[in-house]
């Protein structure tokens, strides 16, 4: 029998030439690790705001913000750094700071000084990394496997962040109700070190930075030019852009609504958003032959138009205590999930395909970057005046308007011809 299945193994790896790639299976191995440790913290990091420290909406919303606060700042200098330099040794120094950061709550918690201002400071200097590693790490995928092969590899990675949202979410949200939040923290930690060790293993030929004598505000305005100049990135940034506004002010409420809202507990939380992983994984079967036959403009459009529906505009509308019954809710909840979650990853591994097939090699890190500033930096405008709409109207109320602002910019992405016309290749 183990022969049996080794031969099976050995004709599905050589049928699949990504898994015949060396390179690609070590940096499969570390999106797993980041993938399980980042599951782990999204749920313990919120909590720790919501019940450790007692936040209020307002102060939720700062926490988004300085999610998206470094995209603002450091995208545009970012892209073009990342065109001059090798992108292994900045990917791998962005993950050890950002497990090196991580570590700090759990140690600040114990040593009784962990505070809002402390999560503040966390947040923003994590998510420096993830802007900057981020970039490095979008352009190290490409050289490893190629253009054509980057919705494979993508479906590839859906894949096992769907598994990791089945399994770790759970596990999570029990860990976090049996050890408290801080200790969950610790996994995530562990999971980038690791990644980081791993990824210095990997052979691959990165090649080689093109030299440029221009100053770097110059890179910058050819960046924000191609984009101005070719319809497609200048319609996937006024709509990403608006997008991600809408995330950021879900995102830094959701948490407030599932807890104090719908009354879920973090193993119920945790449970429910394993309902996610399934989404995901539904996503990774789907994508390719929606791709095929409707093409990639057509893919997101349909992603993006769940997440709208599903998230935004429906989860705010969940009763509590739903027929009688909290689990009612709990399972209306989940089952959104469900549907949001799957609509996310279609959403972007379409958009990224796309912007990838739209931008030539020499300017990968600056479009990447500058793609990134133009869409991500509206987000502390949504989580701010989400989170102040709900101080002052309450929790649903500040969701609701993210699901009104949706429902309009998914009509008007659907009006669009730019992502419409995009043809399956």
């Amino acid at each position: 029998m183990i022969t049996a299945i080794q031969r099976y193994l050995a004709t599905a790896f050589s049928k699949d030439p990504l898994l015949s790639n060396a390179a690609f299976l070590r940096y499969w191995f570390s999106s797993v690790l980041n993938s399980f440790g980042a599951q782990v913290s999204s749920l313990a990091i919120p909590l720790c705001s919501a019940m450790l420290l007692n936040a209020t909406p307002g102060q939720m919303s700062i926490v988004a913000t300085c999610q998206a606060l470094p995209a603002l700042l450091f995208s545009l200098p970012a892209g073009v750094w990342l065109d001059r330099r090798r992108k292994l040794p900045i990917l791998l120094a962005c993950e050890i700071m950002q497990g090196l950061t991580l570590a700090s709550i759990p140690l600040a918690w114990w040593q009784g000084m962990l505070s809002m201002p402390w999560l503040y400071v966390v947040t923003l200097i994590f998510h420096t990394c993830a802007i900057i590693g981020g970039g490095a790490e979008q352009i190290f995928v490409l050289a490893i496997v190629g253009r054509d092969k980057l919705i494979d590899a993508q479906s590839k990675f859906t894949m096992t962040d769907s598994t990791s949202r089945l399994i770790a979410p759970g596990l999570a949200g029990l860990l976090i109700q049996w050890l408290t939040a801080p200790y969950a923290v610790f996994v995530n930690a562990a999971s980038f070190l690791l990644s980081a060790w791993n990824l210095r293993q990997t052979k691959v030929e990165e090649p080689a930075p093109v030299p440029s004598e221009k100053h770097p505000l110059r890179d910058i305005r050819e960046g924000f030019a191609f984009i101005w100049n070719t319809p497609l990135l200048r319609t996937f940034a006024w709509g990403i852009g608006l997008w991600h506004m809408l995330f950021y002010g879900f995102s830094s409420l959701q948490i407030l609504l599932a807890t104090r809202e719908l009354g879920m507990t973090p193993g119920w939380l945790g449970v429910t958003q394993m309902l996610g992983g399934l989404g995901m994984l539904a996503s990774s079967m789907l994508i390719k032959p929606m791709t095929r036959r409707f093409g990639p403009g057509k893919t997101m459009l349909t992603g993006i138009s769940m997440t709208i529906m599903a998230g935004f505009a429906f989860i705010p509308a969940i009763p509590a205590n739903w027929f009688g019954s909290p689990l009612a809710s709990a399972a209306a909840f989940a089952g959104l999930v469900f549907i949001y979650d799957c609509g996310v990853m279609l959403l972007f591994i379409s958009y990224s395909s796309m912007r990838a097939h739209a931008t030539p090699d020499a300017y990968m890190g600056r479009i990447i970057s500058t793609m990134r500033f133009l869409t991500i930096a509206m987000g502390p405008l949504g989580a701010l005046a989400a989170g102040a709409i709900a101080d002052r109207y309450g929790v649903r109320t500040g969701m609701g308007c993210v699901g009104a602002i949706g429902i309009a910019l998914a009509a008007a992405l659907i009006l669009s011809p730019h992502i419409r016309s995009v043809r399956p290749r």
